[in-house]
């Protein structure tokens, strides 16, 4: 098949692809990997766009006009097909087009664009009202039921991330589980950089769809950054239950 190969498949309800949750029952297109041969949701995909000087650009948010292929891998992987020429190979049977340019950084502008983009989201989502920082405010939320998704710094210490969860499992009635939050790759920096506030170490979301739009978000990131145990509680978190792994 040439380019941007699909079909479709049904999608979980309350999992949110695109800037909202999709509706019970409704469908979504699947695409297919080049280098994996995969399919998988648009959302945990990444689109390259083939522009009309030939290069290759990461097109994250699938906007761009023309042509596109799909990939589905992460960091370590697509570095590897680009080094041993699999993903130009890849590219040129999907394409079908003359010269195919490949940036050197190609992975490194990916994983800018998906950090850049997941912070992004939780600055909507503060400007929203729908983000709380500060341990007091975010355990009193905990603690009341009112959090949909709960996420530790990965430089938190141990004994913060342990209350929180703590407070997290009584507003959930799960105490005795293994229910906590999810400790992302970014720092306090990073985190409080992104929501102009100072020494950002936990956040919590209190709306289901801005847990759900923050948590793909982020587990589009995580997952390119190979960091799949994260991802995978994020992905987890999105479909309406906080976060049981880190």
């Amino acid at each position: 098949m040439a380019h941007d190969d699909h079909r479709s498949v049904p999608l979980a309800p309350d999992i949110a692809s695109e800037d909202r949750p999709p509706r019970p029952g409704k469908h979504v297109p699947e695409r297919k990997c080049i280098l994996s041969a995969e399919h998988d949701e648009p959302a945990r995909l990444i689109r390259l766009a083939l522009g009309p000087d030939g290069h290759i650009l990461p097109d994250l948010r699938a906007k761009a006009p023309g042509r596109g292929a799909w990939i589905g891998v992460d960091r370590a992987a697509l570095e590897t097909a680009i080094a041993k020429g699999k993903l130009k190979g890849a590219l040129a049977r999907a394409f079908k087009t003359g010269e195919i340019i490949i940036p050197a950084d190609l992975p490194e502008r990916i994983e800018a664009g998906l950090l850049r983009a997941a912070l992004d989201r939780l600055g909507l989502e503060m400007r929203a009202g729908a983000v709380l920082t500060g341990s007091d405010k975010i355990s009193e939320a905990a603690r009341r039921g009112r959090l949909h998704l709960l996420l530790h710094a990965a430089d938190a210490s141990d004994d913060g991330n342990r209350k929180l969860d703590q407070s997290l499992r009584v507003g959930l009635d799960a105490e005795g589980s293994d229910r906590r939050g999810v400790v992302i790759p970014a720092d306090r920096t990073i985190l409080s950089m992104a929501l102009g506030r100072d020494n950002v170490v936990h956040i919590g979301v209190t709306v289901p769809a801005s847990a759900a739009r923050v948590a793909d978000a982020l587990s589009r990131w995580c997952g390119f950054m190979g960091r799949s145990e994260s991802a995978s509680a994020l992905r987890n978190s999105s479909a309406g239950s906080i976060g049981a792994q880190n």
